[in-house]
């Protein structure tokens, strides 16, 4: 049980990593005046991917796509 809440930590930690990738520089400097929104934004696009990925693979479970 514990392997599973593993993995969907580990699906959020890496939907939060690739949220601050998708933040350039470009635009990290625009945010540059409050690090508080930078944060927040990053941490909103990650939560985001990683819902998506949770849904999509329930949505797989459901419908009997997972191998």
């Amino acid at each position: 049980m514990i392997a599973v809440f593993i993995r969907i930590g580990l699906r959020y930690g890496a939907g939060v990593l690739v949220a601050r990738g998708l933040l350039g520089a470009d635009d990290a400097a625009a945010f540059s005046s409050d690090p508080d929104i930078q944060a927040g934004l990053e941490i909103a696009a990650g939560l985001a991917i990683a819902s998506v990925t949770e849904t999509w693979h329930w949505l797989a479970r459901q419908s009997g796509w997972e191998h």
